[in-house]
């Protein structure tokens, strides 16, 4: 697996992530998580304060579902780290940070001169997220 990209200020958490029902069958044994596709992270929502890793699958590039579990548990509060791990392509890294994400493991080798060009491509946006980007329409219209 490729380095880690990583954007945020802290240290990244090392500990191994467990799988979501061997957290929910005992809570509290660990602070790191990983979320398959298919998973229902909203199981995790009463337990956020405390982990400090949740990682994301993406198994393949084209399935979309970890988009909405970050983006479900950064509305319910959780401030850890959420890293997307697996099939994680150059060209989906601004979304997945404005989803959510703030940490990529990707199973390709990723440029890091790539990676913040991808990430830095878009001034302006759309539409609301997880982010702090205002949407233009909304500088336009104040």
């Amino acid at each position: 697996m490729a380095d880690t990209f990583r954007y945020r200020d802290d240290a990244p958490h090392e500990e191994p992530a467990i799988t979501l029902d061997s957290f929910i069958e005992q809570p509290g044994g660990a602070s790191a998580v990983r979320v398959e596709a298919g998973d229902d992270v909203r199981q995790l929502i009463p337990y956020l304060d405390q982990l400090q890793l949740i990682e994301i699958a993406f198994p393949r590039f084209r399935d979309g579902r970890g988009f909405s579990s970050a983006r479900i548990l950064r509305e319910a509060g959780y401030k850890g780290e959420l890293r997307a791990e697996g099939d994680v392509l150059i060209d989906l890294l601004f979304f997945m940070r404005r989803c959510g994400f703030d940490s990529f493991a990707s199973q390709h080798v990723l440029n890091p001169v790539d990676v913040e060009a991808a990430l830095n491509r878009y001034s302006n946006v759309y539409q609301d997220a997880t982010d702090d980007a205002v949407p233009i329409w909304k500088l336009r219209h104040g």
